[in-house]
Formats: C-alpha cells, sequence, structure tokens
C-alpha cells in the first residue's frame, strides 16, 4: 500500500485521470472496471454516473473509497457534495453550472479538493480567482460521454491556459490514443480518459498502450 498522503496541492500529480461510465463500460460493473484502472498502475478515479439511483452511487462510492485507499489512488467524485462527503472522497468536481466554489468550500471543509470544469480563458481565470485546486480544460476534442456537453475547444485554450495558468489542470474531451501525444506535448501532464478506457476489451492493455503512446 502506498504511503503517499493524498492532498488537495498533489491531487492530479498522476499522468491518466480516468473516469467512470458505466453505459460504455461493456456489461462490466463500475467495480470491476475501477479494480481494472487500479491493477494497472493508475492512480486517479473520478466517479461520474447520472442515472445511477443514490442507494446504488453510495454502496458502489464505499467500495471504491476503500479499493482506492488500499491502492495510494485519489478518488474524486463528480457533481455530487453529498455523497462525495459522505464516502469521505479526496475531491469533487463541479461544472459551471454547479453550485459555486465559495458555497462547495463551506460545506466540504478545507481537506478535499475542488475541480472545476472551465472551456474559456474567463472561466479558468474565474476559477483560478475562486480558489479551484484544479481545473478541467476541454472538451479538446468532439465527445460523445456526456449528454449536455459543450462544443470542442480545441487546442487554442489548451495553449492558453499552459501560457496563463499557474494551477494544475486536466485535458479532457476524447482524448485517445492516438492524440494522446499531441495533447501532452501541447503541455498537459495530466489527461482524463472515458470510453477509450471502459470500452476496451482490455483495459490493462489499454492503459498500457495509452502509456507507450506518451511522449518520453
Amino acid at each position: 500500500m502506498s504511503t503517499k498522503k493524498i492532498t488537495r496541492q498533489n491531487i492530479l500529480d498522476t499522468d491518466i485521470y480516468c473516469l467512470t461510465a458505466l453505459k460504455f463500460s461493456k456489461d462490466r460493473s463500475n467495480i470491476e472496471v475501477v479494480r481494472e484502472m487500479l491493477d494497472n498502475g493508475i492512480k486517479l478515479i473520478q466517479y461520474r454516473e447520472k442515472e445511477i439511483k443514490s442507494g446504488q452511487k453510495y454502496e458502489e462510492c464505499m467500495e471504491i473509497r476503500r479499493m482506492t485507499r488500499e491502492a495510494g489512488a485519489a478518488f474524486i467524485v463528480n457533481d455530487d457534495i453529498d455523497l462525495a462527503m459522505m464516502v469521505e472522497a479526496d475531491g469533487i468536481h463541479i461544472g459551471q453550472e454547479d453550485f459555486p466554489v465559495h458555497a462547495v468550500r463551506k460545506l466540504i471543509g478545507d481537506e478535499m479538493a475542488i475541480g472545476l470544469s472551465t472551456h474559456a480563458p474567463e472561466e479558468a481565470l474565474a476559477a483560478v480567482e475562486a480558489g479551484v485546486d484544479y481545473i478541467g480544460v476541454g472538451p479538446i476534442f468532439k465527445t460523445y460521454t456526456k449528454d449536455d456537453v459543450v462544443d470542442p475547444v480545441g487546442f487554442e485554450y489548451l495553449d492558453w491556459v499552459v501560457k496563463n495558468i499557474n494551477i494544475p489542470f486536466v485535458a479532457i474531451g476524447g482524448i485517445k490514443e492516438h492524440n494522446i501525444a499531441e495533447v501532452m506535448n501541447r503541455g498537459a501532464k495530466c489527461v482524463a480518459l472515458v470510453t477509450e478506457i471502459v470500452s476496451a476489451d482490455d483495459i490493462g492493455g489499454m492503459i498500457k498502450d495509452l502509456r507507450s503512446a506518451m511522449p518520453k
């Protein structure tokens, strides 16, 4: 078991940011998928499920929390502040239309990280001003994993963030094995992938392939 303490400052200190997506997981449970991720060296899991009942989400998150602790991995819950607090997640990830950062911070206290999705320079600047611990930058490419997804921002916004924002960020949106090197070569140290991993027949093999495709 890893002894590294996960903090607000180091939560993004990894290469691949994995998200759950049950409807793309080929009839495998979130627990099965997360176990494969952790067994293959993934150190950051975000639980993102919109259509599962609260009780099931709680049960899954409690088990994923146990698994991530055992693996020394960070655990982030998407959107659901109550759930994140109940399972003692390491972080909560929110969107532009969710509760304001200062209100979320008041609820969760000083230990848990807050991540915020951003799609434009003014949103990134506002996020830094609000005191978030990291931002999501994207979608870089077109993505189909969310129903309410915004249009791709391309590399222009990513390049701007690399030059102008001094807090950690994760690049997200349509990132695959064939384009991951280009995203990282432009300055992204941490990249989020959803369907490329959860839909893979061999999750461990895909994670190895992604890491092989990363710039050395």
